[in-house]
């Protein structure tokens, strides 16, 4: 088969093709052939070197995928089963690759109002946003959700999530994204381009960041007492985690991981027509390099996806 590897960090450039054995599966897995792979901008990070998840090179990068099962060594899926997930993160999970052994627990049957692509597009974003909102923050009807970032990855299927379990969300975006934010559900759009959200937003349950930067510290006069920010960005700055202690308020990071149960509750929404994923551009799988540009250049709306 053929994966996507690099013996070196730097730009996109040092991302290649090469052969490589096809996995097998170890007990309680699968084998999935690989139809689509999300792109994500962490990813883009871990290619230029910028943090050691993945140690040193050659590894080879990748946790969305979306295929069909070909081999399957447990009772909970079955050889044809169309499926779709994030296994394994943060560990490798040598997802930029035409075939994947995964554990069958870190993977869901693909709902049939998704494609391939639209489903390799969720697993990270969704999981992330899902994580956030409803196991940390425990968000329910009639909270007031702020979202940083809502036209991104994450924000576009954390506006979805907020206004599916009943709250009031207000997001940050740029103006050329209003449109697409308030068809996903947003009640309110805060043009960061032309507005500070810190001067105009009071009286928030839960701040989800998905941008890092000031923003987090910023939130921190939008909160009601007693309020949460969440961040999948800053999560282990011990500082800012203090600072929010000192003001009465609660702090949370996001720390992905592979989880079954949210899984699930992605296809239940799925399913009942409250939530839908964004691909803003699909690439086949051999221009690994342009998609990884576009992930560098950033402000992408929604997500990247590679097919094969």
């Amino acid at each position: 088969m053929r994966v996507i590897t690099q013996q070196e960090f730097g730009g996109p450039e040092v991302l290649t093709i090469v052969d490589a054995p096809t996995p097998r599966p170890l007990p309680t897995e699968v084998l999935v052939r690989v139809e689509a792979i999300g792109l994500n901008p962490l990813e883009a990070r871990l290619r230029a070197g910028e943090f050691p998840l993945m140690g040193e090179p050659p590894f080879i990068l990748g946790w969305d995928v979306s295929g069909v099962v070909e081999e399957a060594n447990t009772g909970r899926l079955r050889p044809g089963d169309e499926v779709f997930g994030m296994p394994l993160f943060p560990r490798a999970a040598n997802a930029y690759a035409e075939a994947v052994a995964a554990p069958a627990l870190h993977l869901a049957r693909k709902p049939a109002a998704l494609s391939h692509v639209e489903a390799a597009a969720l697993p990270v974003v969704g999981l992330t946003a899902w994580q956030g909102l409803v196991d940390l923050a425990g968000v329910t009807e009639g909270d007031r959700v702020l979202v940083h970032g809502g036209g991104g990855g994450v924000g576009h299927v954390a506006i979805q999530i907020a206004k599916a379990l009943g709250a009031y969300v207000i997001t940050t975006a740029g103006g050329s994204k209003r449109q697409f934010v308030e068809e996903l559900g947003a009640d309110e759009v805060i043009d960061y381009t032309t507005a500070d959200f810190a001067e105009t937003v009071r009286d928030i349950d839960v701040v989800l960041d998905t941008i890092g930067g000031d923003s987090v510290e910023r939130s921190l006069g939008v909160l009601r007492p007693g309020g949460h920010l969440v961040t999948a960005v800053a999560d282990e700055d011990a500082r800012l985690a203090a600072m929010f202690e000192a003001a009465g308020l609660r702090f949370s990071g996001i720390a992905v991981g592979p989880d079954p149960v949210g899984l699930r509750g992605l296809v239940e929404l799925v399913e009942q027509g409250r939530l839908r994923v964004h691909v803003q551009e699909t690439f086949p799988f051999e221009r690994i390099a342009d998609a990884h540009r576009l992930l560098d250049a950033g402000h992408l709306r929604g997500k990247l996806v590679l097919t094969l």
